[in-house]
């Protein structure tokens, strides 16, 4: 159970389960703003002659299905929308914030090498020379 534990404090864990809580947040927000903005000027741009987007499945009546396309691409601007607003709001800031703190953001470049000879890490790029066995680096 420590185990358990101890993997779910690890920081990358928490910030994913911080990630997803403010993407629902968002999700709700920007669903909310597609059915409430969005889709009342659709229909009032149809005007009288509204656009049925789908197709009837059988004859009229009772057994006939609808299967509406216009459900489709209402979702697929909500999601537009919703990435556009989660990068934006998340992802900008959190480069801005990391670049800041000089880690590495997204894979970008790493800024230091090991050693192949005795594994040590953290040697900076530019060293010719392994600081902790003194063997030559191979050039990258």
């Amino acid at each position: 159970m420590k185990g358990f534990r101890n993997f779910l404090m690890q920081g990358n864990v928490v910030v994913m389960a911080v990630g997803l809580v403010v993407a629902l947040a968002f999700s709700g927000l920007i669903k909310a703003f597609t059915t409430g903005v969005i889709n009342p000027l659709v229909n009032r741009a149809q005007g009288d002659h509204p656009i049925a987007l789908g197709v009837q499945l059988g004859a009229a009546g009772n057994t006939s299905t609808f299967v509406n396309f216009g459900t489709l691409i209402a979702a697929a601007v909500y999601f537009v929308i919703f990435m556009v607003v989660v990068y934006l709001a998340i992802v900008i800031p959190y480069k801005r914030t990391e670049a800041r703190r000089g880690a590495s953001v997204f894979g970008a470049p790493p800024s230091v090498k090991s050693c192949p000879y005795c594994l040590s890490a953290n040697l900076p790029l530019a060293a010719t020379r392994c600081m902790y066995c003194t063997s030559e680096l191979p050039a990258q």
